[in-house]
C-alpha cells in the first residue's frame, strides 16, 4: 500500500465522527456508538456497514474496531513450544503492556518502556488517525502474551515514509525464534503500508538486541553519547535503521 492510501477519506461527516469515536476508544459496541454519538441507530448501522466495506472498520460478534490490512494468525512450533503470532486486539492491552514492562524492567530497552507508558495512559492499542498510525503484533502461548512487535508511523507528509519499531520477547520464551517471527511480521506489515525505512534505538549496553537486529539486516546509523542514565551510569544510545 502506498503512503497516500493510508490517508483517511470518509466522504461523510457522520462516518468521520463514527470512525474517530472507535479509533479513540480502541473498540466499542453499537450501543456505545448510539449513546456516545447520539446518532440514529439505523444511520449508525448504515455508516458502519460502509466503513466496513471500505476497509476502515471490522465487526466481529458485535464488537467494532479499526481495521488493518493484516488479520491472519500464524501458528509456529519450536523446541516443543507452540506459539501464535497475530495482530493485537484491544483485549490484549493488559497482557501486552505487562510483557513490554517485563522486558523493559531489565533496564535495557528504554524505547519499549516509553511505548508501554503511552499505551497504558491512552488505554488504546491500535491507532490510525490524521497524525499517527500504530500497530502491534503479539506472540501468544496459550492465552499469555509473551512477545510483541510494535510499529508507529506518522501521517505527516515529511515523515510518512518512516516508522519506529520495537520488538521483544519475555526472557522465559527466548531462544525459540519468537522474536524473529515477530520482526518478520512487522517488516512485512510495514512494507505493505508503504513505509520505506524503520528505526529502532537501544542503549549501547544492550549487546543482545543490537546483535539481533544487525544479524537481520539492520545498520547502526548514529550514536548519541550519554543519552541514557541507567542507575549511576550514563550510556550511549545506538540508533539503528532498516530500509525496506
Amino acid at each position: 500500500m502506498k503512503n497516500q492510501e493510508r490517508r483517511l477519506d470518509f466522504g461523510h461527516e457522520d462516518r468521520e465522527r463514527l470512525y474517530n469515536y472507535v479509533e479513540r476508544h480502541g473498540e466499542c459496541s453499537f450501543d456505545d456508538l448510539e449513546s456516545g454519538l447520539r446518532l440514529d441507530p439505523r444511520g449508525i448501522r448504515h455508516h458502519v456497514a460502509i466503513l466496513r466495506r471500505d476497509g476502515y472498520l471490522t465487526v466481529e460478534d458485535g464488537t467494532i474496531a479499526i481495521a488493518f490490512d493484516d488479520t491472519a494468525a500464524e501458528e509456529h512450533r519450536a523446541n516443543d513450544v507452540e506459539f501464535v503470532v497475530r495482530p493485537a486486539r484491544q483485549a490484549d492491552l493488559a497482557g501486552l503492556v505487562g510483557a513490554i514492562r517485563q522486558v523493559a524492567d531489565e533496564g535495557s530497552y528504554i524505547e519499549a518502556e516509553s511505548v508501554a507508558d503511552v499505551v497504558d495512559h491512552e488505554d488504546v492499542l491500535l491507532r490510525h488517525n490524521e497524525v499517527e498510525e500504530r500497530m502491534f503484533f503479539v506472540a501468544t502461548v496459550g492465552d499469555d502474551v509473551v512477545g510483541w512487535v510494535h510499529l508507529a508511523g506518522s501521517e505527516l507528509e515529511k515523515l510518512s515514509h518512516t516508522a519506529k519499531l520495537t520488538v521483544g520477547v519475555i526472557e522465559t520464551y527466548r531462544g525459540h525464534g519468537i522474536g524473529s517471527h515477530l520482526l518478520e511480521r512487522g517488516l512485512e506489515w510495514a512494507a505493505s503500508r508503504g513505509y520505506e525505512k524503520l528505526y529502532n534505538s537501544a542503549p549501547s549496553t544492550n549487546d543482545a538486541a543490537i546483535e539481533f537486529l544487525e544479524d537481520r539486516g539492520w545498520e547502526i546509523e548514529a550514536r548519541r553519547a550519554d543519552h541514557y542514565r541507567l542507575g549511576d551510569d550514563y550510556v550511549d544510545e545506538v540508533m539503528m535503521a532498516r530500509r525496506l
